[in-house]
């Protein structure tokens, strides 16, 4: 079974994602950081950000791999555990580079289904239920005020030990907002049989019951 989940950065799309996988024993799939490991391998390595084709090269030599499960999936590049630093606002900033570019896109959906196809998955996402997983048995998108979400991305950051001011926060966000929504290579947007949940005033309790509902009715059928 897939479970699909996307929406925008500070929906609680990373958190619900794995707290469900737990409950499930599903393996937990965070798309948007095989996107930020390959950022930060690009950015170690010098690779120009703004070839595509250099960055097709450098996606066909990275391994890019997940350890653990839930709450306790861990990404490593080439061997490497870099799941603290690919949340540092420097990838941040350059992510777009890579999730933009149709080539390294086009890699990175293939390597997304087949991790899908080893069992049962959680994945969470921009496109999951309308480019990777169209056919996902259950598919979700969440959303929030982009205040809410900045304040939760906020204190992420905060908690993380990084200085950040909110108000930088709110910009950074409102600019992936744009990108997201804007690329012309699988854009941000809801699939048309998605359920559609704002959690804005939601915790994240409340979500994941909400959630975990829909799927024992699927899973019931």
């Amino acid at each position: 079974m897939i479970i699909a989940i996307d929406g925008p950065a500070g929906s609680g799309k990373s958190s619900i994602a794995k707290k469900i996988a737990k409950r499930l024993g599903f393996t937990y799939l965070d798309t948007g950081a095989m996107y930020r490991a390959l950022t930060w391998k690009a950015m170690q390595t010098g690779v120009n950000l703004e070839s595509e084709d250099a960055l097709c090269k450098l996606m066909d030599k990275t391994s890019i791999t997940f350890q653990g499960s839930g709450e306790n999936a861990r990404i490593s590049v080439d061997g490497v555990d870099v799941a603290q630093e690919i949340r540092s606002p420097a990838v941040t900033n350059k992510v777009h580079h890579i999730s933009g570019a149709a080539g390294v896109r086009r890699r990175m959906v293939t390597l997304q289904q087949k991790f899908a196809s080893e069992g049962n998955v959680v994945a969470e996402g921009r496109d999951m239920g309308t480019v990777v997983f169209p056919g996902a048995e259950k598919k979700f998108f969440l959303d929030a005020d982009i205040e809410e979400r900045a304040k939760r991305r906020f204190g992420e950051l905060q908690a993380s030990g990084k200085k950040v001011s909110y108000e930088g926060v709110v910009e950074d966000m409102e600019i992936r907002d744009r990108r997201d929504s804007t690329r012309s290579n699988s854009p941000l947007t809801m699939s048309p049989d998605a359920i559609y949940i704002d959690t804005t005033k939601l915790t994240i309790e409340g979500l994941f019951n909400r959630i975990v509902r829909e799927i024992k009715a699927a899973l019931e059928n």
